[in-house]
C-alpha cells in the first residue's frame, strides 16, 4: 500500500479525501497548504495529519504526493515533489504550457518516478460502458461527433472563481481535461486541430455567492473547435462561460456518431449518469444499454489509486502523464490555432488507457 500526502486543501480536495479509504493501494494520510487553516480543517474532518508543505515533501513516510493546487501552481509542486524522490497525481490541468509538463516527465523519468493526473472521470460505470460500446464495433467506425459543455460561468456558484477568467484559465482549460481525455479514452489521439475563441465581455460580474463582485477577464470565454483524429474521427468541440441556456438534449455530453449506431455519453465531468445507444438492432429509437461496471458515484481519487496499483503490479497506469501531456498539447493547439487561425498538428500522442473490466470488487481496479 503506497501512503499519499496531499497538497492543496481548496475546494475539490473534499471529493478526494471521501474515497481516502477506499482503495487497498493506497491511504491519504497528511495534508498540508499554503493556508494553514485550511490544512487543520481538511485533517480534522477526514482523519488526517495536518503538517506543513515542506514537512510533507520530506516526509520519508509519504510514498506520493497528491498536487491539488491551484493551476498556476501545478508544475512548481509536481516538481518539487519529484525532487523530493516522490511519485506525484495532479489535478487538471497537467500544466499551463507545454514546456512546463515536459520539464515534469523528463524530471520523473530521470528519476523513475510515476506521474499522473486528473480527470479520472472516464474511469466511472458510465463512460466504460461507451468504451464497450465502441471496442466491441457496436456502432461501426466513428466517423464523426460532437462535444459541448457550455454555462454561465463559475462565480454563478464557486467562492473564489476570479482565477477562471486569468491567463491560464478559460473554460477550454478548465473543463476541457474532462472531455478530451474522455474522447482519446473512446477514439484514442488526436491529429490536428482548427480552433475558434472569443469572450462576450472583458468584465463578468458576480451572482449567487459572489453577488456584487467583478471579476476582470483575460482569456477567452467562449471555444469551437474541430479534433481530428488519428483513427480519421472529426468531433466537434464547444467549451463556453458565455451561454445562458442550453436544451437538455444539448446538456454537457459527448456523442459520437458511427456508420451503424450513435452512442450518447454521461456528463464527462462526472462518473456515470445515462448511456444512450441506437443500431440496427436497438428497437426503440434510443435504448439505455446494460451496464455491469461498478464505480457509479463521485470516485475521485481512483486515478491516483490506479497508479498506485500499477505501481505495485509492474503495469502502466491508465491517467498517465502521457495521457494528461497530449490532452494538454491538444488544448494548447487549439489556442494556438484561434490565435493564428490556421490548422495546427498536434505532434504528441499516447496510447488509449487500457479498459477497466466488469464485475469488480469494490476497492480493486483489476
Amino acid at each position: 500500500m503506497l501512503k499519499a500526502g496531499l497538497i492543496g486543501c481548496g475546494n475539490i480536495s473534499g471529493a478526494y479525501l471521501r474515497n481516502k479509504d477506499v482503495f487497498r493501494h493506497l491511504r491519504v494520510v497528511k495534508c498540508a497548504s499554503r493556508r494553514d487553516e485550511s490544512a487543520r480543517a481538511a485533517a480534522e474532518q477526514f482523519g488526517l495529519e495536518a503538517v506543513s508543505v515542506d514537512a510533507l515533501l520530506r516526509d520519508p513516510e509519504i510514498d506520493v504526493v497528491l498536487n491539488l493546487t491551484t493551476p498556476d501552481a501545478h508544475t512548481e509542486i509536481d516538481l518539487r515533489a519529484l525532487e523530493a524522490g516522490k511519485h506525484v497525481y495532479s489535478e487538471k490541468p497537467f500544466a499551463l504550457t507545454r514546456e512546463e509538463a515536459r520539464k515534469v516527465l523528463r524530471l520523473a523519468a530521470e528519476k523513475g518516478l510515476r506521474v499522473g493526473c486528473a480527470p479520472d472521470t472516464f474511469l466511472g460505470g458510465g463512460h466504460q460502458v461507451c468504451r464497450k460500446l465502441v471496442d466491441s464495433g457496436a456502432v461501426g467506425k466513428i466517423s464523426g461527433g460532437c462535444a459541448i459543455m457550455a454555462y454561465r460561468g463559475p462565480e454563478s456558484w464557486h467562492p473564489n472563481s476570479g482565477f477562471y477568467y486569468k491567463k491560464g484559465g478559460g473554460p477550454l482549460l478548465d473543463m476541457g481535461p474532462y472531455y478530451i481525455s474522455a474522447l482519446v479514452n473512446l477514439l484514442g489521439p488526436v491529429k490536428q486541430v482548427a480552433g475558434f475563441g472569443s469572450r462576450a465581455t472583458d468584465l463578468r460580474l458576480g451572482s449567487g455567492p459572489n453577488r456584487g463582485r467583478t471579476y476582470p477577464v483575460e482569456v477567452d470565454t467562449h471555444f469551437a473547435a474541430a479534433l481530428e483524429f488519428v483513427s480519421g474521427a472529426v468531433v466537434n468541440l464547444t467549451m463556453s462561460f458565455d451561454v445562458f441556456r442550453l436544451s437538455e438534449q444539448m446538456q454537457n455530453c459527448i456523442e459520437l456518431w458511427g456508420l451503424d449506431g450513435a452512442i450518447r455519453t454521461p456528463d464527462p465531468n462526472m462518473f456515470t449518469g445515462e448511456v444512450r445507444f441506437a443500431n440496427a438492432g436497438t428497437p426503440a429509437e434510443w435504448e439505455t444499454p446494460e451496464n455491469k461496471f461498478i464505480y457509479h458515484e463521485n470516485m475521485r481519487l481512483i486515478g491516483l489509486a490506479d497508479m498506485a496499483a500499477g505501481i505495485e503490479r509492474n503495469r502502466p497506469h491508465r491517467c498517465s502523464g502521457q495521457l494528461a501531456y497530449h490532452v494538454l498539447d491538444v488544448m494548447c493547439s487549439i489556442l494556438d490555432s484561434a490565435e493564428n487561425r490556421r490548422f495546427v498538428a498536434v505532434e504528441s500522442t499516447c496510447d488509449r488507457p487500457a479498459p477497466l473490466k466488469e464485475g469488480l470488487v469494490p476497492g480493486d481496479l483489476d
